[in-house]
């Protein structure tokens, strides 16, 4: 810690020394002479702005958007007018009766307890997926009709003894 403190005395005690009067002259010379630049310096290139270019440019955007005229709303003659098929004979409806119904469960997870507004005590949330599968057939003719769809099913449990 001594030789810090001692290191510390010694630079108090130093002073800069004065710059020479040639160094000071030389210095106030180069200032004045601005105008001069040396071949070997590379100055920066101006930003400059191309108006020509520019107002061709905006010259060419408006005469487009005059020309284009976009109109968003459909004119009266282009809607189309819906047409309505009437079939020329009806088919008698087959008589398909209720043959089987599947239910596979894919998945349950317990999403833990969840606090429903207005109520005092929590529930268990639990998410089922799965996929049930309808089938219908047709006694007269033996065709037979199956309908397969997912679902996912969300039951409250109301949690008691807590």
């Amino acid at each position: 810690m001594n030789d810090f403190s001692e290191l510390e005395r010694e630079l108090k005690r130093l002073q800069p020394v004065e710059p020479s009067a040639t160094l000071t002259d030389r210095i106030e010379q180069a200032l004045t002479d601005v105008t001069e630049i040396p071949a070997n310096v590379i100055t920066p290139r101006r930003f400059t702005i191309n108006w020509v270019g520019l107002g061709l440019g905006l010259a060419a955007a408006a005469a487009f958007l005059i020309l284009a005229r976009i109109d968003f709303r459909p004119a009266a003659r282009t809607q189309s007018q819906v047409a309505t098929a009437v079939p020329e004979s009806t088919a008698p409806l087959s008589n398909f009766v209720p043959a089987a119904v599947t239910r596979v469960v894919y998945h349950t997870r317990d999403e833990g307890l969840v606090f429903p507004r207005g109520q005092e005590r929590p529930v268990r949330r639990v998410r089922t997926a799965q996929r049930e599968t309808l089938q219908w057939r047709d006694p007269q003719n033996g065709a037979s009709l199956r309908v397969s769809y997912p679902t996912e099913e969300v039951t409250l449990i109301p949690v008691s003894g807590q």
